[in-house]
């Protein structure tokens, strides 16, 4: 077998010819350890002008150790998960359900810098071509987008490979928004001890977690206000949990219409506890609320027997949120009545106030048509004075 020709001296790596006539070049890293380019140049040139970008990244301290990024990503992306003390249990939850059921099935035994933007591409469509909804995939998408972000900070890659305009950008259906009369016949039809929780969702806004967690000393029926300082949530492999609102902005105090507190008041006397902390909505056992025990005994029934389509008990939110946005609340009103530190949700909620906006507009529009169609008096006057 012919021996490879010997190494070129240059300033900077080395290159030589190999028996196959290809050319290897091959540098020394900020490390120390020797290493080969991680594959072989058709010309001499080639392998130059590669060692001499090689040299500018140590230069430039850009230079990342080619073996970092070997990590799979099954054990990167679970360290990321866990060493974020400071996420909500309900975020955790979610994460540990992406990652598992999304992430790993396709890109789990590959390492980190392996995984190229053909494949997150590949890997998306087959994910929406599976029937994974368009906001599960926006989650899965942002999910890796930021694991891969903090690889790159952590000098296991070079730039994030999750490069699709738009990709993580949840595009939800526009929920259904009931009309006060329609609210108001679900909370004639539903159990009496459940009349106050479908109208305080809708005309206080507030989410099942904070209902739920709400203690009768949260609620001051002589101002008619009521305030939000935690949820109660159910989270797997621990069933019923305390915690914060989802933000700082969640805790909050939200002012109730009157035309509700007769029913809140009477729901204190009849079902709730005497202590200060006792839970405002229980059910019939005296426990705590249980989401999915709810929508099965109680909400599926309630909408049938109401007349109403199938909707979700969030859209009482959605509802109420609308209502408020049409009684002309502002986008800072509305992202403190929701509990929002961002104002794109509360923007959300003012689509029907635009509209209203556009009604108005086209009626204004008329009206100056049919004003510059009718002569003015100045005019009429000097038609009259024509011979």
């Amino acid at each position: 077998m012919s021996k490879s020709k010997k190494a070129s001296k240059r300033r900077f790596g080395r290159v030589r010819q190999l028996p196959s006539g290809r050319w290897q070049a091959r540098y020394t890293g900020p490390d120390g350890v020797d290493r080969p380019a991680p594959e072989t140049f058709a010309t001499k040139t080639d392998a130059d002008i590669w060692l001499t970008k090689k040299e500018a990244e140590i230069l430039n301290d850009d230079w990342i150790d080619p073996e970092a990024g070997k990590i799979l990503l099954s054990k990167y992306g679970r360290d990321w998960i866990d060493e974020r003390p400071n996420l909500r249990p309900r975020t955790v939850e979610l994460y540990g359900y992406l990652f598992h059921n999304h992430l790993v099935p396709t890109f789990g035994e590959r390492a980190i810098a392996d995984i190229k933007d053909p494949q997150i591409r590949r890997w998306r469509k087959t994910l929406l071509d599976k029937g994974v909804s368009a906001v599960t995939g926006a989650k899965a998408y942002r999910l890796l987008k930021a694991i891969m972000t903090t690889a790159v900070d952590d000098l296991l890659i070079k730039r994030n490979p999750c490069r699709i305009k738009g990709a993580g950008q949840e595009k939800s259906p526009e929920r259904p928004v009931l009309s006060v009369a329609q609210v108001f016949r679900l909370a004639d039809v539903v159990e009496g001890r459940y009349r106050a929780l479908i109208l305080m969702a809708t005309f206080a806004g507030l989410r099942w977690g904070e209902l739920a967690g709400l203690q009768r000393q949260d609620i001051d029926m002589e101002t008619g206000v009521v305030r939000i300082r935690r949820q109660l949530i159910s989270i797997t492999g621990q069933g019923l949990v305390f915690t914060d609102p989802k933000s700082e902005a969640g805790k909050r105090t939200v002012t109730m219409p009157g035309l509700i507190l007769d029913d809140i008041r009477a729901h204190l006397n009849d079902f709730t506890l005497e202590p200060d902390d006792a839970l405002v909505f229980i059910g019939p056992d005296n426990g705590p609320l249980r989401n999915v025990n709810f929508n099965r005994r109680v909400w599926s029934k309630a909408l049938t027997d109401a007349d109403l389509p199938k909707i979700h008990f969030h859209d009482l939110r959605h509802t109420g949120n609308t209502l408020a946005a049409n009684a002309g609340a502002s986008t800072r009103d509305l992202m403190k009545r929701m509990g929002h530190s961002s104002s794109r949700a509360a923007l959300i909620y003012q689509h029907s106030t635009n509209e209203r906006q556009r009604e108005i507009a086209d009626k204004l529009n008329d009206l100056a048509q049919r004003a510059q169609e009718k002569p003015s008096g100045t005019q009429r006057a000097r038609d009259r004075k024509q011979p």
